[in-house]
C-alpha cells in the first residue's frame, strides 16, 4: 500500500510547488519586470504625489464642480461590482435613469448622453466618451467660475486611443487634473 502512496504524495508535493510557488513567483517576476505600473494597479498619483485610485477603477465624485463617471449599480464597491441587472421594461430602471437625466441636464443642451445615466456591466467602468465628458463642461464650468473653452482644453489633453475601440477619457485623472490649478492654468 505505501508503495502506492508515496509516489502520490511525491508527485503531489512536487506539483504543489511548481504549480502553487514557482509558477506565481515567475509570472509575478515577470510582471514586475515587463509591466511594473500594470502589475501595481496602474495608480494614479495627484500632483503631491499621493495615490489617489487607478486608471482601471471608476471613483464616486460629489458635487456638481466634478465631472461625474457613469452610474455604478454597486456603489463603486469594487467587491460587489456588477450590473443591477434591471430589464429596460423595469419601472425602476427608467425612474432612475429618467431621475439622473434630470438631475444631469442643462438649458440649451440637448439630451443627456447615455452613459451618463446607464450603468457599465462591472458597474466600474472609469472611462467615458470625450462628447459625455463634453456634456458635463457647461455645469462644471458654472459651478467653478472657470471659462468653457478651458474645461474643453483639459478635456481634449486626456483624451486617450486605446489600442482597440473608441477614444475615452478617464474620469479621475480628469479629475485630478481640474483639482490642480497649475493644469488649468496650461489649457488656458
Amino acid at each position: 500500500m505505501f508503495k502506492q502512496i508515496r509516489p502520490a504524495l511525491s508527485v503531489l508535493a512536487f506539483m504543489t510547488l511548481v504549480t502553487g510557488v514557482a509558477y506565481p513567483l515567475a509570472v509575478t517576476a515577470i510582471a514586475q519586470l515587463a509591466f511594473p505600473e500594470q502589475a501595481n494597479g496602474s495608480l494614479i498619483t495627484d500632483a503631491q504625489g499621493e495615490v489617489r485610485g487607478s486608471r482601471l477603477l471608476a471613483q464616486n465624485f460629489e458635487g456638481t464642480q466634478w465631472f461625474q463617471p457613469r452610474p455604478s449599480a454597486a456603489g463603486f464597491a469594487t467587491v460587489s461590482s456588477g450590473a443591477s441587472n434591471l430589464a429596460p421594461s423595469n419601472p425602476a430602471l427608467a425612474e432612475r435613469i429618467a431621475k439622473d437625466a434630470q438631475r444631469l441636464s442643462g438649458e440649451g443642451q440637448g439630451p443627456v448622453p447615455m452613459q451618463l445615466v446607464t450603468t457599465s456591466a462591472s458597474g466600474l467602468d472609469p472611462h467615458l466618451s470625450p462628447a459625455a465628458a463634453r456634456f458635463q463642461i457647461a455645469r462644471i464650468a458654472e459651478a467653478r467660475g472657470i471659462s468653457a473653452g478651458s474645461l474643453e482644453r483639459l478635456v481634449e489633453q486626456h483624451v486617450e486611443q486605446p489600442l482597440v475601440g473608441p477614444t475615452v477619457v478617464n474620469v479621475l485623472a480628469l479629475n485630478l487634473a481640474l483639482a490642480d490649478n497649475r493644469a488649468i492654468a496650461q489649457a488656458e
